[in-house]
C-alpha cells in the first residue's frame, strides 16, 4: 500500500521544508509536486539555476536535511499527476473542509491512496474535489477554521500512517490543494 502527498500551489518554501521533514519522519520516501509550488534541486530540473537554488536554499532551512532524503517529483500540470496516479492504481482523496467529508479519524484507506492538501487560503478547487474518490477533514474544536498546511500533512499523515499499520518499502504523499 502506498500514501502519496502531492503538493500543489503551496505559497510558502517554508511549509514545504516541514512537510518534507515530516514525511522523512514518517519514512515517506516520495512527495509529488505541481503548480507554483516551490521544489528543491532535481535531476531532471528544468528551472534556471539562480531559481532552483533560491527554492533549494528556502526549503533547507526548515527541512533541515529531508530535501536529500525524499525524492521529488515535480508535475507540469495537475492533469498529468492525476493521470500518473490513476496508472499506478492510486485512490485520491481530499484533505479539505467540505460538506459531506468523512471526519479523519472515520478514514479507513482500502489501498494505495494519494491524500491531497494545498492552498490554505482558496482551497481545493471544484474540479480536483470532483476526481476525487472521498473528502476527508479534520474536525476543529476551536474557534479558527483552519490549519497550517503544514500541520495538517503531520496530523493526517501521522494518522493514516498509524491506522494501516504502515510497512511498505515505499511510501509518497500528494499534497495538492486544501484546508480553507
Amino acid at each position: 500500500m502506498n500514501i502519496i502527498p502531492i503538493l500543489h500551489n503551496i505559497r510558502s518554501a517554508h511549509n514545504v521544508g516541514s512537510i518534507l521533514r515530516t514525511c522523512d519522519g514518517l519514512g515517506i520516501d516520495e512527495v509529488w509536486t505541481s503548480g507554483y509550488t516551490p521544489y528543491p534541486a532535481t535531476d531532471s530540473d528544468e528551472r534556471l539555476p539562480h531559481v532552483s537554488k533560491r527554492a533549494t536554499n528556502q526549503i533547507a532551512k526548515t527541512a533541515l536535511g529531508a530535501q536529500e532524503t525524499v525524492g521529488i517529483v515535480h508535475f507540469d500540470s495537475v492533469e498529468s499527476l492525476v493521470s500518473h496516479a490513476e496508472s499506478l492504481e492510486i485512490e485520491l482523496v481530499a484533505i479539505e473542509q467540505a460538506k459531506g467529508s468523512t471526519a479523519l479519524d472515520k478514514f479507513k484507506p482500502l489501498g494505495s491512496v494519494g491524500l491531497i492538501f494545498g492552498n490554505e487560503v482558496d482551497g481545493l478547487e471544484l474540479d480536483i474535489l470532483e476526481i476525487c474518490n472521498q473528502i476527508v477533514e479534520i474536525p476543529m474544536k476551536g474557534t479558527k477554521e483552519s490549519f497550517n498546511v503544514s500541520v495538517v500533512a503531520g496530523i493526517v499523515l501521522y494518522t493514516v500512517t498509524t491506522q494501516i499499520g504502515f510497512d511498505s518499502e515505499k511510501l509518497v504523499v500528494i499534497l495538492v490543494c486544501n484546508q480553507q
